[in-house]
């Protein structure tokens, strides 16, 4: 059985045999997957070990104080958080091995094709279609939204309609999509931050061959909840150090700005510091309940608490700094690879985090989850549930 000894031999091997300083980033991050200690938790020959995920934590504080490089898994949190565990449930060993490896070295980047302009919070009424060919590949047309690194991807994940004749949730399969393939045209959306982080997307004849199909045929929405449910966790789980996340600025504000404190804003600054130290440690207990299997419908819990605090945060922050705090930077139409807060302005951080309660599912379809499925309530009626997809008003 691999324990924590076992683990620190195996990274000292690993450093011996590949000194940081002097190897490549990329070379040492192959090495690295290869020797299984990429995410001990997954099967040997796959970056893993089969070794308990708490794990996980032994090996990257030996790594880290040893200087070796990371994946930069901010870059990659799509491929990381959702993509990867969804292969690994749902792939077959081909697909498994063709994919994982490179996905946790950065060197190709995932995105999601989930989300369509009719289809967003109620995602099972998706339209876009996948038809079949004689050849048994997959042609796919439609339109996606709101997809976060689709500029910058190689692969994506994507669900599409397979079956117009049977209820809508039944009649979706889930693909893997190369985003380099003829037929694909990426749009930037530009936000209310005046950059473009987002993306639509157009598929027009897209074909996809059957050997990229994951999970089996109309049983899309099974394999989908496996994403889903790891997006929340990534999203609202995510682990921080204290005073980590948007509470960390506006604690430097208040510490290093005394002239801008009121008795008002220190009552309600220190209501979200116990708020966002309570998450942090509700976050971190998550992350030990996943030791024991696949996310469930708790991570909605989490990412709901994660939008609120964000929110509420920023809002504070800008209300401290006044005038000062209306001020932003123009973004107009940048092209960033991933969000990123560091060195932004109180502005920007209070307009951006107003998408928080609609990306990873929006705020009113994650409490549906946390009443139905944790708190056990009464679910929600739903006439269109038995219905064909293709009877369903549009």
């Amino acid at each position: 059985m691999t324990d924590a000894a076992e683990l620190r031999r195996r990274t000292a091997a690993l450093l011996a045999a590949h000194p940081p300083a002097g190897t490549e980033r990329l070379d040492f991050l192959r090495a690295r997957f290869d020797a299984g200690l990429a995410w001990v938790h997954y099967p040997e020959g796959l970056g893993g070990l089969g070794a308990p995920r708490s794990l996980q934590a032994v090996v990257d504080a030996e790594l880290e104080a040893a200087g070796a490089p990371d994946n930069d898994p901010r870059r990659i949190g799509i491929g990381l958080g959702m993509a990867a565990p969804t292969i690994l449930a749902y792939g077959t060993e081909e697909q498994k091995r063709r994919y994982l490896r490179p996905l946790w070295t950065g060197e190709e980047v995932w995105c999601q094709l989930f989300s369509e302009p009719g289809a967003g919070s109620d995602l099972a009424a998706l339209g876009t279609r996948a038809v079949r060919t004689g050849e048994g590949d997959w042609v796919v047309n439609g339109q996606k939204v709101w997809t976060s690194s689709a500029h910058v991807a190689r692969w994506a994940i994507l669900i599409a309609r397979t079956d117009p004749d049977v209820p809508k949730h039944q009649g979706i399969t889930y693909f893997l999509c190369d985003m380099t393939d003829p037929g694909i045209e990426v749009r930037p959306l530009r936000q209310i931050t005046g950059e473009a982080e987002f993306n639509e997307v157009f598929l027009t004849d897209v074909r996809i061959p059957d050997s990229r199909r994951l999970g089996d045929v109309g049983d899309g929405w099974k394999v989908a909840q496996t994403t889903l449910n790891n997006e929340r966790v990534a999203i609202g789980g995510m682990r921080l150090p204290r005073e980590g996340g948007m509470i960390g600025p506006v604690s430097r504000t208040w510490r290093e700005r005394p002239e801008l404190r009121t008795h008002d804003l220190h009552q309600r600054l220190l209501t979200l510091w116990v708020e966002a130290e309570a998450a942090r440690l509700t976050a971190e207990r998550l992350r030990q309940q996943l030791v024991a299997g696949q996310p469930g419908p708790e991570g909605a819990g989490m990412k709901l608490a994660f939008a609120r605090l964000n929110q509420e945060i920023s809002g504070l922050e800008v209300e401290l700094r006044g005038e000062e705090g209306l001020l932003y930077d123009d973004w107009t139409m940048r092209r960033p690879e991933l969000v990123d807060f560091v060195g932004r302005d109180a502005g920007y951080r209070y307009l951006r985090s107003k998408g928080n309660s609609i990306e990873g599912g929006t705020t009113e379809v994650l409490l549906n989850i946390v009443a139905e499925r944790v708190l056990g309530l009464p679910p929600e009626a739903r006439t269109d549930k038995d219905v064909a997809w293709k009877d369903l008003a549009r």
